[in-house]
C-alpha cells in the first residue's frame, strides 16, 4: 500500500511540474477522487515538496531574493522602455487603467505624461510621484500598508478600495511568469491585490520582459484564467515564447528596443 500512495504522490508531484495545479483537475489526471488528492497535497505540504494554493498547490522551488527598487530601476531599462512604448501606443483618451507597482509599470508612466484625458488607478509611489503635476490625467491613489521593497501599497485597505473601482485595462508587473501557471511575487499579499487588479478591468497585460519568461521566481502565484496579453521585449527566444503562444486566449507582443540600445 506504501508503494501505491508513493507512486501516486510521485506522479501528482510530476503534475504539478507539468503545469497541473487545480485540484480537481488533479484528480481527473490520476484517477483519484477530490478527498485523496486533498489528503496527497496535504501530505506533500508537510513534507516540503510543494506549496498549497486556494486551489491546489504548486511545485516547491526555491525563492529569489528580492531585488531593491534601486537594483530594479536600472535592470534591463531597454528592455522595460521597449516594454512602455508598447503598452502606451495601446491606451486611447478616455480610458481608466489599472498601474500595478514595479519598474515596469513606472516606466510606462513616464510614457503617459503629456496625455490627456486618462484616470489612472495605482498602488505605485512612483507611479504617482512621476504623474502628479500632469494636469489631464486624473489620479487615484490606493491607500494600504506602504511595501519598501517596491514602492507600492497594499493590503485589504487597498482591495477595499479597488473593489470599488472599474478600469478599462490593468497593466500588471511580475517576478516571473510561467505559461499556464500564472505569475509570481514574493507575498500573498501582492497577490491578492493583482487578482483583484485582473478583477475590476475589462483588458488584462502582463508587463514582463525575457529575463521573466518561464522563470518561477518567487513563491506566491496568481493563475491568469481570462484572456490577457503579454508585452515582452525582442530579447526573447521563440522558446520562451512558444508556450505563451499555445495558450488559448493569450495574445502575445514583442517590443523592438531601439536600434542600437543595449540590453541590460
Amino acid at each position: 500500500m506504501a508503494g501505491k500512495v508513493e507512486r501516486r504522490q510521485a506522479a501528482l508531484v510530476a503534475a504539478l511540474q507539468a503545469g497541473t495545479h487545480d485540484a480537481q483537475a488533479l484528480g481527473r489526471q490520476l484517477g483519484v477522487s477530490l478527498v485523496t488528492i486533498r489528503r496527497d497535497l496535504r501530505q506533500l505540504a508537510e513534507a516540503g515538496r510543494l506549496l498549497r494554493t486556494f486551489r491546489g498547490a504548486v511545485p516547491a522551488e526555491g525563492h529569489e531574493p528580492e531585488l531593491t527598487p534601486a537594483r530594479r530601476k536600472h535592470l534591463n531599462r531597454a528592455a522595460k522602455q521597449a516594454m512602455a512604448r508598447a503598452a502606451a501606443a495601446l491606451i486611447r483618451p478616455g480610458e481608466s487603467l489599472i498601474l500595478d507597482g514595479g519598474s515596469s509599470t513606472a516606466a510606462l508612466a513616464q510614457h503617459l505624461r503629456g496625455r490627456s484625458g486618462l484616470r489612472v488607478i495605482t498602488n505605485s509611489l512612483e507611479v504617482m510621484a512621476t504623474l502628479t503635476a500632469e494636469e489631464g490625467i486624473e489620479l487615484v491613489m490606493l491607500g494600504g500598508t506602504v511595501r519598501t521593497m517596491s514602492f507600492s501599497t497594499g493590503g485589504p485597505l487597498a482591495e477595499l478600495t479597488l473593489r470599488r473601482l472599474t478600469a478599462d485595462r490593468v497593466f500588471l508587473g511580475t517576478d516571473g511568469i510561467v505559461a499556464g501557471r500564472g505569475l509570481c511575487e514574493a507575498t500573498s499579499e501582492q497577490i491578492g491585490l493583482k487578482e483583484a487588479m485582473m478583477a475590476q478591468a475589462g483588458q488584462i497585460y502582463v508587463l514582463a520582459d525575457a529575463s521573466k519568461l518561464g522563470r518561477p521566481a518567487q513563491q506566491a502565484w496568481a493563475p491568469l484564467e481570462r484572456p490577457w496579453t503579454l508585452i515582452t521585449d525582442d530579447g526573447a527566444s521563440d522558446a520562451q515564447l512558444a508556450p505563451f503562444r499555445a495558450l488559448a486566449g493569450v495574445e502575445v507582443m514583442v517590443a523592438a528596443r531601439s536600434p542600437g540600445t543595449p540590453g541590460p
